[in-house]
């Protein structure tokens, strides 16, 4: 029941950010809404490239498996993050001397340095089985971040009072995470060098791979701006910024659920005939909810522009928004789903690999897409998705590492659950509504069926056990 709330949690997170965008959108000008969309990528950028590399080195080793090293395990982890908030501030500091605006260098690392914090924290006590206080946290920082956003840009319809207002829900959140898990992770314990440099070769490495899956929207979010202007671009970043965020969520819930279950078989039993059905079982629900998530926005694709989206940005938002779907999934499995075999075997050359390969050819195929086309949304998107999946191809060959035991019917209802709103878009042209219809009762049905799919093979067999 705990994980089915925690599941629930990053639901309710998917929506708050959906709309929390929808509402900035709509309170900022394009150029500023340009400006606040390139912040938070960067701010993103800096928190990854930070404090990624601790999270990582938590969710593999963290708490242990010995006793007593919880503590040691934690204190490190701590340590760790402590050295690093103090590089980011003097790095952004540093900045200054570089023509970087003081106030857009402080709050960007403030910013890093909350949001580095506040995954971590979630993160620790997700993989204490803490699903409890988890999930309250988790649904507490989406709202209050949400409202802290939401304050700002309506005191003041500009980028600067938008990211002060987001700076402050971080502040409000920290206060309420600490009361809460305030009798939580104070065991003390020594400092161990050895855990430090452990976490480190492991962290970098799969953190390194986090930023170049950072740096691939950033680049493909320059070069729309370069090609189109602030303005001009703007309907295509908030495209990007919408509609990646729900496949990142829905794959990080399922990692949250899943994936601790997954490692801890793997260190503690080897490759077994469960633990090859665990990993397909994994595998099968990763693709399948990614697909009917594809399937529910497109679905919903067009009427949603149509009545949520501002004049202004809407053209734009519609000539990319497909190509950003089909992007969207390529890149969550390709960055999810295919380097598991390669964390399970702590094989970190091919992790970075991965993750370099799908940068790179999302780059490179939105300016070859300009090139053939028009370099305007719909063809620097388009070749952006021909390179991520490309790039998610290559990934398969990463995937077949360790053997698995894949379920294949749910994921061939999704698949076609979202055919059915894809073939009904050629039709949005003559009749938006009969269209709109056929893609969600057609996408309904098949994704109806493979829930129920993965009920029957999976989920049931389980509640029996």
């Amino acid at each position: 029941m705990a994980k089915i709330v925690a599941l629930a949690a990053y639901f309710y997170q998917a929506a708050v950010a959906f709309g929390l965008l929808i509402a900035i959108a709509h309170l900022l000008a394009p150029a500023d809404y340009a400006a606040y969309s390139l912040f938070i990528t960067i701010s993103q950028f800096a928190a990854i490239f930070c404090f990624e590399w601790i999270r990582h080195a938590c969710s593999r080793f963290y708490p242990g498996s010995t006793p007593g090293s919880e503590a040691l395990e934690r204190k490190a982890l701590t340590v760790e993050f402590a050295v690093c908030a103090v590089i980011c501030l003097v790095a952004a500091s540093a900045s200054i001397f570089f023509s970087v605006p003081r106030e857009i260098a402080m709050l960007g690392a403030l910013v890093a340095v909350l949001q580095g914090g506040s995954d971590l924290h979630l993160t620790m006590l997700r993989f204490r089985q803490e699903f409890r206080a988890f999930s309250r946290l988790q649904g507490s920082r989406a709202t209050i971040l949400a409202v802290g956003t939401l304050a700002g840009a309506m005191v003041t319809p500009n980028f600067t009072c938008t990211i002060i207002g987001l700076l402050a829900g971080y502040v409000a959140y920290g206060s309420w995470a600490i009361f809460l898990t305030r009798d939580s992770l104070r065991e003390a314990a020594r400092l161990e060098p050895a855990l430090i440099r452990k976490h480190f070769v492991y962290g970098s490495v799969a953190a390194s791979a986090s930023v170049l899956g950072m740096l691939a929207p950033l680049g493909l979010k320059s070069i729309l701006t370069a090609a189109l202007g602030a303005g001009g671009a703007a309907g295509a970043l908030l495209a990007l910024d919408l509609l990646q965020r729900p496949f990142v969520l829905i794959v990080s819930a399922l990692q949250a659920i899943q994936y601790p279950d997954v490692v801890a078989s793997h260190d503690r039993d080897g490759i077994t005939p469960a633990f090859r059905k665990q990993l397909g079982d994994y595998y099968s629900l990763l693709t399948g909810l990614t697909l009917m998530t594809a399937a529910g926005i497109f679905a919903l694709l067009q009427p949603v522009a149509h009545l949520v989206i501002s004049v202004g940005l809407r053209d734009g938002f519609l000539a990319g928004a497909p190509f950003v779907v089909g992007l969207s999934v390529c890149r969550a499995l390709t960055l999810n789903m295919s380097p598991t075999p390669a964390h399970l075997q702590r094989r970190l050359l091919m992790i970075f690999l991965l993750a370099l390969v799908d940068c790179v050819l999302l780059n490179v195929g939105a300016l070859l897409g300009g090139y053939f086309g028009s370099f305007d949304d719909a063809a620097l998107m388009f070749g952006g998705m021909i390179g991520a999946l490309v790039a998610m191809a290559i990934g398969v060959k990463v995937l077949t590492l360790l053997p698995f035991s894949f379920i294949w019917r749910p994921v061939i209802f999704s698949a076609i659950g979202l055919a059915a709103p894809v073939l009904a878009t050629a039709g949005f042209e003559y009749s938006l509504w009969i269209s709109v219809t056929i893609g969600v009762v057609g996408g309904a049905v098949f994704c109806v069926l493979g829930l129920h799919s993965y009920f029957v093979t999976m989920f049931r067999p389980q509640a029996r056990s």
